[in-house]
């Protein structure tokens, strides 16, 4: 029985309609910018996994530091203990987050970061003795499959059949040069006239929506404006954090920095699931009291697993390493030359950058999960290039790592795909 066949038995598999989609390839190993098939195929990673992988799969680095540790303190409760690579991870990370982020809580996934950062935000104001039980969030914004995280993301065909259990979300648009000044009259608005406790988004890029993207200045107007309301911003890096953007977080680009920053994905460079909320020290002495229900009663049982500390310590080593900075350099710059070409191409609507993300939008109208879409899916794995359309959006989000050769398969087939809509 092949692997696919003993799949079906038992798996149920994420963001997957099993009566139209039956069939899950096998993967049997990774290195580098590859994957491999249970028959011998492989596949360029272009888009490191869901942003994860961004040093490539099986990082020697990382899995040789991991294994060490691995004999070393496997796991223990971090509710009560503490341990080296925990500590030594919320120092490095103090290098690279924006400065007045001070103090780090684990979780497990992006999901939960978001979710954890929710509840830091609404019992921050509940322990100054406001209740403040309204956030503001971007249309479009997709935050995780939480029930918080659910609630403060814009994209229904995800969400729909939950929407009665959600918590207070008032959504704005996302703001543009066209739309700014309506944009942020509502936002005043809602500031002035509801009991708002955070204002949550995706800086600079939001992910799931096909890699939309909006200007600095006009995200930093609105922060500036929550901080005179007195009402705290998170910052959603789950996918913009450690590199993407070109910075070590898209807060980077920002004079107004967030109260609150989500991080996984690439936090652990693929290997195991992290997850980290953290926040600036004002938020923290929000909980620091003699009663014990202000403290922040929320845990997972993995919280600050070793394993994971050592790998994202590991991958943030290689973050700030010269070599991986300027590799970071080249895809940059490579894409800027293949969007010199490709945006001229008749069937390409729109291109965008911003750091290693690179979307182009296709000229037609196409469902996010259609039959159009598919057709390319098959297309880019048929020629051994993994990419993920997202409705009329191919976009990259390759490892770090990535070749030259191996990223000039991916530019031309992306534009031997333009041919097939």
């Amino acid at each position: 029985m092949t692997l696919q066949e003993r799949d079906k038995k038992h798996l149920w598999h994420p963001l997957t309609q099993h009566k139209l989609y039956a069939d899950h390839l096998a993967i049997t190993k990774a290195k580098g910018a590859l994957l491999f098939d249970d028959r011998g195929n492989k596949y360029i990673d272009g888009i490191a996994s869901w942003y994860t992988c961004m040093y490539g799969h099986c990082n020697d680095y990382i899995t040789n530091r991991v294994a060490n540790q691995m004999k070393q303190l496997d796991q223990v409760v971090f509710a009560g203990f503490t341990h080296e690579p925990a500590i030594k991870l919320s120092e490095e990370l103090m290098k690279i987050l924006p400065k007045n982020q001070q103090k780090i809580f684990f979780s497990d996934n992006g999901s939960t970061a978001v979710d954890v950062a929710l509840k830091m935000a609404l019992q921050y104001h509940f322990n100054k003795g406001e209740k403040r039980g309204k956030i503001i969030a971007l249309e479009n914004g997709f935050h995780g499959d939480t029930f918080g995280a659910m609630s403060v993301s814009g994209l229904s065909i995800y969400n729909g059949c939950f929407e009665d259990f959600f918590i207070d979300v008032a959504r704005i648009p996302v703001p543009s040069k066209e739309n700014f000044e309506s944009v942020k009259q509502q936002f005043i608005k809602l500031l002035e006239t509801t009991n708002v406790a955070a204002f949550i988004y995706e800086p600079l890029v939001q992910g799931a929506a096909a890699m939309k993207m909006y200007d600095a200045h006009l995200l930093d107007e609105l922060l500036g404006l929550a901080k005179q309301y007195n009402t705290l911003t998170i910052a959603d890096e789950v996918m913009t954090g450690f590199g993407k953007t070109g910075k070590y977080f898209a807060s980077e680009y920002l004079v107004n920095q967030p109260d609150i920053i989500c991080m996984a994905k690439s936090l652990t460079g693929g290997l195991v699931p992290m997850a980290i909320t953290s926040c600036t020290q004002n938020v923290y002495d929000a909980f620091l009291s003699e009663d014990l229900v202000k403290g922040f009663f929320h845990g997972h049982t993995y919280s600050a697993n070793p394993i994971a500390c050592t790998a994202a310590l590991a991958g943030i080593e290689l973050l700030q390493s010269d070599e991986i900075k300027e590799k970071i350099k080249r895809l940059i710059a490579s894409h800027q030359q293949f969007d010199k070409h490709i945006k001229e191409h008749p069937k390409v609507k729109e291109t965008r950058q911003l750091g290693v993300i690179y979307a182009l939008d296709i000229n037609v109208n196409m469902e996010r999960y259609g039959s159009l879409r598919d057709k390319l899916f098959k297309f880019f794995m048929n020629k051994g290039v993994f990419l993920r359309p997202l409705g009329n959006t191919i976009y990259m989000l390759t490892p770090y790592i990535i070749t030259d050769k191996q990223l000039e398969k991916v530019y031309n087939t992306i534009e031997e795909a333009l041919e097939i809509v």
